[in-house]
């Protein structure tokens, strides 16, 4: 009979309604930085992967992420894992959580399939008012089958990376890396918009996704140590530390660059240092994640001025965000980790475990580059299926016309 902690139970419960949260958050954000004729085309990528992604989690997508690991041989070369708990078989009421026995196993499938949904979202700011939505389908199939999920397992269901000793609290590489790595080849492949927005339609928009993601982090974050105690608090008030100091840090470099202080410019610099953060929450000191909210703000603020150089398309800055904030948050666990905030963890280099951070540097250019040629390769085939990019025609007037038959805002009205 499943021993439940009503405590954890109920804290996790909570965890993952705010992560759900976060999804819509996220189409508010993304859909404040487009023009008014492409608001609800970016919008509608968002909510429909909370229905898809869900039918795919439920049918084989938590089984390939959680069922079988490579110590017992019960995987699949220690990068996916087996059919086992496909539509969800054998889960009952007394199943318990792999990761915390005194949660439901149920509970455990909610909370890992709110990740599944928001993290291709994620990818959608970068090719946003250029993809048609039968294409957006199909990538958002296949990247969860062929990146997500892969280092869901390899990384948190006891596979490869788990072996080697990778750390990573609640999604650096799992979530923000591969995301923000897949939205720069989809960009490179896409190509640039024909029409380029004027600017954000609506900043009033952005800040209010802004909140409900910083909001939702925390269920992110703290509820990634599955269970109330002391480094759950660790990770939320560093969530909190990281995003504060990374949102002050954008703005200074913003104030410094533009002789004015931005808005835009404050919440891009929290969601940077949200991102950042991420895989460190639970393994660092709040001192670090202050250096961290700093580094993460001026690392990404400088990631995205080099995109603009580059001439990169990547619309919402994606990549300058959750690809390098990723990367930068994975390196920094590796720097700043310390078993004196977490027992569980590791030290990283600062305290002498130089062996870790060189895992977690390979780790990270190995997700960079898996991410990279499976999102492009993949798009390159969903290109002989179907159309990838709208035409030209359909740009100029709106996605929200052309591919949908909408209109966020009624002319006139």
């Amino acid at each position: 009979m499943l021993n439940i902690d009503t405590g954890n139970t109920a804290f996790m419960l909570l965890c993952t309604s705010l992560v759900m949260l976060m999804t819509p958050g996220l189409a508010f954000f993304y859909g404040g930085l487009v023009g008014r004729k492409n608001v609800l085309a970016i919008m509608i990528q968002s909510f429909v992967s909370m229905g898809w992604t869900t039918v795919l989690w439920w049918a084989f997508g938590f089984s390939l992420c959680f069922s079988g690991d490579m110590k017992s041989g019960t995987d699949f070369f220690g990068i996916l894992g087996n059919f086992n708990y496909a539509f969800l078989n054998g889960i009952t009421l007394d199943t318990p959580s792999t990761l915390n026995p005194t949660i439901p196993m149920l509970v455990f499938v909610a909370y890992q399939m709110m990740f599944a949904i928001i993290t291709p979202a994620l990818i959608t700011g970068a090719f946003t008012n250029r993809v048609t939505f039968k294409a957006y389908m199909l990538f958002l199939t296949g990247w969860l089958v062929l990146v997500y999920f892969p280092f869901v397992h390899m990384v948190w269901g006891g596979g490869i990376m788990a072996s080697w000793g990778v750390l990573d609290f609640a999604g650096g590489i799992v979530v923000h890396n591969i995301a923000g790595i897949a939205a720069l080849a989809s960009v490179l492949y896409v190509g640039k918009r024909k029409f380029a927005d004027a600017g954000p339609h609506s900043i009033p928009l952005v800040a209010l996704g802004t909140g409900l993601l910083w909001f939702g982090w925390y269920g992110f974050n703290a509820g990634s140590e599955f269970r109330v105690d002391s480094v759950t608090a660790v990770a939320f008030v560093n969530t909190d530390l990281a995003a504060s100091f990374a949102a002050i840090a954008w703005l200074a470099m913003d104030w410094a660059t533009t002789k004015k202080p931005k808005f835009l410019g404050l919440l891009t610099g929290a969601v940077a240092g949200l991102a950042t953060i991420t895989p460190a929450a639970g393994y660092v000191s709040p001192m670090s994640a202050c250096l961290i909210g700093i580094i993460a703000g001026v690392g990404c603020f400088y990631a995205v001025a080099l995109k603009n150089k580059l001439g990169w398309d990547d619309a919402l800055d994606v990549w300058g965000v959750h690809g390098v904030g990723g990367f930068i948050g994975i390196i920094l666990c590796g720097v700043f980790a310390t078993t004196l905030f977490n027992p569980a963890g590791t030290d990283g280099l600062l305290r002498g475990g130089l062996r870790f951070f060189m895992v977690q540097v390979g780790a990270v250019l190995l997700s960079s580059i898996w991410a990279f040629v499976f999102t492009y390769g993949m798009l390159w085939l969903i290109d002989r299926v179907t159309v990838v990019k709208v035409d030209e025609a359909g740009e100029q007037e709106g996605l929200d016309s052309s591919l949908h038959g909408e209109a966020a805002y009624l002319e006139g009205v």
